[in-house]
């Protein structure tokens, strides 16, 4: 049995203990990157891909191929027909970087209701040391405590955050599943949408998903309201958000996420006049100890299938 990770160099910076993925099959090719899928995979029997997307032909070529695992949670990049078709078992990876996209997302809303940039910006300029006062009041701090936090996807990570909202001392609400009947203890998506002062996004990008916040729904929120997505880039209008910010139809946003990454075609978010935006380079789920748990999780996946009890199946 014979192991191909795609691109290690997305997950691992020679930084991680690799010991637990190497032990579970005789032979691994741990490849930092990758320019033709479709030989690398050839002769594999165990396939692992961050990003990398495995389409129809690719696994129609991969003979021996067996199972699939994604070091993500998203499947998108995977042909799951072909899969199905071929028997390929696809696993993914779950709940390995709860605490530290709940910790960006905050780092996110806190730098922009306290205005935490354009205060360091001001000292840095000489701001304060020419000041008559003894501290600086030039921007609005607004407080976490009794605002709303609007969650739209309720799953690990959004109930994650509303957890740690609740310790702020917030209010949450939940947004109703695009296309679904109202379930008890969510809000359609408009009313989230008019009464929330922070909107964080964590569901999945679907066909039902993608464009889900556009013209239509950011002129739906407040004009003091923050907009933040560490989900996927596609889920938010991109030129609609840069409008909405240009405008002032909301406040700021901070962005973890594009539509296209890396972003070598320019993006209408990084244009450095918008105001109040931040944006980071799809960091949020990155941490050391989030990217140690990935690789333990897949090897854990890898030696489930081949105990014959395959986890975390997306597709058998």
């Amino acid at each position: 049995m014979h192991g191909v990770f795609l691109d290690l160099e997305t997950v691992d910076r020679n930084d991680l203990d690799l010991q637990l993925l190497e032990s579970t099959l005789p032979g691994w090719s741990l490849l930092r990157t990758t320019g033709d899928a479709s030989r690398a995979i050839r002769n594999a029997d165990v396939v692992v891909t961050n990003k990398i997307r495995l389409d129809r032909d690719t696994l129609l070529a991969a003979k021996r191929l067996k199972l699939v695992c994604i070091a993500a949670t998203g499947t998108n990049n995977i042909d799951l027909d072909t899969a199905r078709e071929r028997n390929i078992t696809v696993c993914n990876i779950r709940a390995y970087a709860t605490a530290s996209v709940v910790e960006h997302v905050f780092t996110l809303i806190l730098n922009l209701v306290r205005n935490f940039e354009k205060y360091r910006i001001a000292v840095n300029h000489g701001a304060w040391q020419a000041a008559d006062e003894f501290c600086l009041l030039d921007y609005p701090i607004r407080e976490l405590g009794g605002q709303t936090l609007g969650i739209i996807g309720y799953g690990e990570l959004g109930k994650a955050v509303a957890t740690t909202a609740k310790v702020f001392g917030m209010q949450i609400l939940v947004a109703q599943r695009p296309g679904t009947p109202l379930d008890p203890g969510r809000v359609p998506l408009e009313r989230l949408l008019a009464e929330a002062a922070i909107v964080s996004v964590h569901c999945p990008l679907t066909e039902t998903t993608r464009n889900l916040i556009d013209r239509r729904e950011l002129a739906l929120m407040r004009e003091d309201a923050i907009l933040i997505n560490t989900a996927r880039g596609g889920i938010i209008n991109e030129v609609a958000l840069a409008e909405a910010l240009r405008s002032g139809r909301i406040a700021g946003a901070g962005i973890d996420v594009l539509s296209e990454e890396p972003p070598v075609n320019g993006n209408p978010l990084l244009d450095p006049s918008l105001p109040n935006l931040i944006v980071t380079p799809h960091i949020a789920w990155a941490g050391i100890n989030a990217r140690q748990n990935l690789v333990n999780e897949i090897a854990r996946n890898i030696q489930a299938f081949m105990a014959g009890t395959p986890r975390n199946v997306v597709q058998a």
